[in-house]
């Protein structure tokens, strides 16, 4: 008789990209419209990202679609801005990913240290 090992259910199929995990980061502060959500990712990586619309929107939309953030009314609607902020659910895939690259840091600095030795 074979042994088959069990793999652990996957919370999300992959890794999630440089800009979502951006954008679920700046929302989990606040929630924000389209331009501050650029302008605090854009300080978020130290100036190394600068989304454009198109990226920004696409994964917007895609957030949207999978309920980890969702629309509000602001109280300021005189520019017609839409804002966005995280869902439980969003904020719940936040904090897989940061606990994945925690794991990930771990097993890096680790081996850093053994090639060290």
């Amino acid at each position: 008789m074979r042994h088959v090992a069990q793999r652990p259910a996957i919370e999300h199929p992959k890794p999630l990209t440089e800009p979502v995990l951006l954008i679920l980061m700046s929302l989990a502060a606040q929630p924000r419209h389209g331009y501050a959500l650029i302008k605090d990712i854009e300080a978020l990586s130290r100036h190394r990202v600068r989304l454009s619309t198109g990226t920004l929107y696409g994964a917007l939309r895609r957030l949207l679609d999978e309920g980890w953030i969702e629309r509000f009314e602001q109280e300021d609607t005189s520019r017609d801005k839409q804002a966005y902020r995280l869902t439980s659910e969003g904020r719940r895939q936040l904090k897989l990913e940061l606990h994945r690259f925690r794991e990930l840091s771990r097993a890096g600095f680790a081996r850093l240290r053994l090639g060290e030795a």
